[in-house]
C-alpha cells in the first residue's frame, strides 16, 4: 500500500470490501501453515477479518463503514503507529497475491474510500509452481520444512499402484452425449434477467509469474533422439511443476528454446529417478547467460570498429562542433603533459576529443592493448560519452599512480559513474573533485594515526602508556657496573669490624 501522507490514511476514511469465493478448510489450512509463516500471524488476522466482513456464504460487496472498525477489530489504538503498523500488514498481504487495495476520490468531495479486495490463496499445486513465493517460504522456516509441507498437503497414491505400469484410458460421458438441449426455443426473458442480477464486477485476475512461455511441444519438437536424457524430457508432458521451473530459469536468464535444449541433454540436470535438478540447471543457465553476454560485447566492439573505418574510408570527417569549458570546471594538467600545452587548452582537450586520441597523449609511443580494450569496452558497452571517458583517464592515468592503473579498478571507477548516472562533463569534474576531497580525508587520517602512534612510541617504550600518563612501574634504581668505590679510611674499616663481631655474638 503506497501512502505518501499518513494524513490521507486514517480510522475516519471509509472503506469497503470486496470479494467473490469462500474459504474452504484447505484454504484455512494453506493460510495456517504456508502464508502465516511468511507474512506473520498479524496478517493473517487482517485477511480474516476482512473475509469476514462479508457474510459467510455470500459474495460481493460489504457495506461502507469507517476504518474505526478495522482498528477496534485488531486491537489497535487510534494513533499515527497503528496506521503505520495497519499500513505495514496489508502491504504484506499484497505482496503475497491476497490483498489488493484501491482509493476511489469522490467527485462531489476532497474525501476517499478505500476498496479492499480479496484474492483466493493459492492451492498448494499452484503455490509451489510459484518460484518466488517458494523461495520466500524457504527462507523462513528452511528447505526441509518447505519439502515436509508440501508432503503433507497431499495424500500419496497406493503401493499397489505406485509401481504398476498401467494403461490409462478415459472413460468419461461427455455433456452433449447424455443430454440435449432445445435450441429451439430462446428465453429472452430468462437471459435479461440473468443479466440484471448478475455481479457487477469481477474479481481482478491474479498476478501470473513470469514465464518464457515455452511449451512442452517446443521443446520435445527440438529434443535430440539419442538422447540419454530424452526419457526424462518426456516426462514434462505431464509434471506441470517442473515445466513451470524450466520456463522460469528460461525467463530469467533470457534463453531460447534452442538453449533450453542443450542445457537439459547435459549430464547432471537430472537425477537417476528423472526429477529435475533445478539449482544445476540454474547455475549452468547462468553460465551460459555470462558466455552469451561476453561474446554480445565482443559483437558490438567489432562492428562499431569496422563501422568507423567504413565512415573514414567514405567520408572525409568533418570538424565537430567545438564546446568550451567554464573555469570552474578546468582540471590541472597532468604531469605527463606539462610544458606541452595550458590549462585551458588541456580542458579543451578533454571536453572536444574522442577517447582514443585523447588517451594516445599519455603515452610516448603506442597505447598498452589491454587499456586500448578496457576503454573500448567502456565507450562501446557501457554507453559513457566521450568526455566523461576522458575525465575518467584523467583520473586514473593522469595521476601517475601504477597502482591505479589496472583493469579492476578501472572497471570499478566506470561503473561507479554508471550507477551515478554521470552522463556531462560538469558531473564527471564534479564526481572526481569529490573522490579526491575523499581520498585526501582519508590520507589526512591515515598520517594522524600514524603520528599518534610514534608519538605514543616516543614518550613511552614498553612500559608506557602512550595516552601521556605515567608508568605503572615504580622507578627502581639499577645498580651500575664498572663503577669506581670509594676508599674506606682504618677508622671506618675497624668500626665495620666491630659491628660484625656484634652481630656474630663475639
Amino acid at each position: 500500500m503506497r501512502i505518501n501522507n499518513i494524513l490521507h490514511y486514517t480510522e475516519h476514511h471509509r472503506y469497503y470490501i470486496f470479494r467473490d469465493f469462500s474459504l474452504s478448510s484447505l484454504d484455512y489450512k494453506m493460510l495456517s501453515l504456508i502464508y502465516q509463516p511468511m507474512i506473520g500471524a498479524f496478517a493473517v488476522a487482517l485477511y480474516q477479518q476482512l473475509y469476514h466482513g462479508i457474510a459467510e456464504g455470500q459474495s460481493g460487496f460489504s457495506e461502507l463503514e469507517p476504518q474505526r472498525k478495522l482498528f477496534l477489530g485488531l486491537g489497535l489504538e487510534m494513533n499515527e503507529r497503528s496506521r503505520k503498523h495497519l499500513i505495514e500488514q496489508a502491504s504484506k498481504l499484497e505482496a503475497v497475491g491476497l490483498l489488493q487495495t484501491s482509493r476511489l476520490g469522490m467527485p462531489d468531495n476532497a474525501d476517499v474510500i478505500y476498496e479492499y479486495e480479496l484474492s483466493e490463496p493459492l492451492s498448494p499445486t499452484e503455490f509451489f509452481r510459484n518460484m518466488h513465493l517458494t523461495m520466500l517460504l524457504r527462507d523462513k522456516i528452511g528447505k526441509y520444512a518447505v519439502i515436509a509441507l508440501r508432503e503433507s498437503f497431499g495424500a500419496n497414491e497406493p503401493d499397489e499402484l505406485a509401481n504398476a505400469q498401467l494403461t490409462k484410458e478415459n472413460i468419461s460421458v461427455p455433456f452433449y452425449e447424455l443430454f440435449k438441449l432445445n435450441m429451439q426455443s430462446v428465453d429472452d426473458e430468462l437471459e435479461q434477467a440473468l443479466t440484471e442480477v448478475a455481479p457487477a464486477r469481477q474479481a481482478a485476475p491474479r498476478q501470473q509469474l513470469e514465464t518464457a512461455g515455452i511449451a512442452y511441444g517446443e521443446i520435445i519438437m527440438r529434443f535430440p533422439r539419442n538422447s540419454a536424457n530424452r526419457r526424462f524430457v518426456e516426462h514434462l508432458r505431464s509434471d506441470n511443476e517442473q515445466l513451470a521451473q524450466v520456463n522460469y530459469v528460461a525467463y530469467k536468464y533470457s534463453l531460447s528454446v534452442v538453449d533450453i535444449c542443450r542445457l537439459l541433454d547435459e549430464d547432471g540436470i537430472f537425477d537417476p529417478n528423472g526429477d529435475l535438478m533445478i539449482d544445476e540447471l540454474q547455475l549452468r543457465a547462468n553460465q551460459l547467460y555470462r558466455q552469451d553476454k561476453k561474446r554480445e560485447g565482443d559483437r558490438q566492439r567489432v562492428i562499431a570498429r569496422s563501422q568507423a573505418a567504413a565512415r573514414s574510408d567514405e567520408e572525409s570527417e568533418e570538424p565537430d562542433e567545438e564546446f568550451a569549458v567554464n573555469e570552474e570546471f578546468y582540471l590541472q594538467v597532468p604531469s605527463q603533459l606539462l610544458g606541452r600545452c595550458d590549462i585551458q587548452q588541456y580542458n579543451m582537450l578533454m571536453r572536444n576529443e574522442p577517447h582514443t586520441r585523447f588517451l594516445q597523449r599519455f603515452f610516448p609511443g603506442a597505447v598498452p592493448e589491454w587499456i586500448d580494450r578496457v576503454f573500448e569496452r567502456i565507450d562501446l558497452n557501457y554507453r559513457l560519452p566521450a568526455p566523461v571517458i576522458n575525465v575518467l583517464i584523467h583520473y586514473v592515468i593522469g595521476a601517475n599512480d601504477a597502482q591505479r592503473v589496472t583493469k579492476a579498478f578501472l572497471d570499478a571507477v566506470a561503473s561507479n559513474m554508471l550507477m551515478q548516472q554521470i552522463d556531462s562533463f560538469e558531473k564527471a569534474v564534479q564526481y572526481v573533485r569529490e573522490q579526491a576531497q575523499v581520498e585526501q580525508d582519508k590520507e589526512r587520517r591515515k598520517e594522524a594515526v600514524s603520528s599518534y602512534s610514534a608519538a605514543g612510541a616516543r614518550s613511552g617504550g614498553r612500559g608506557s602508556r602512550s595516552g601521556g600518563g605515567t608508568s605503572r612501574k615504580p622507578s627502581i634504581p639499577i645498580v651500575q657496573d664498572g663503577q669506581p668505590g670509594a676508599a674506606v679510611s682504618a677508622d671506618e674499616l675497624e668500626e665495620l669490624r666491630k659491628l660484625a663481631r656484634k652481630i656474630d655474638g663475639k
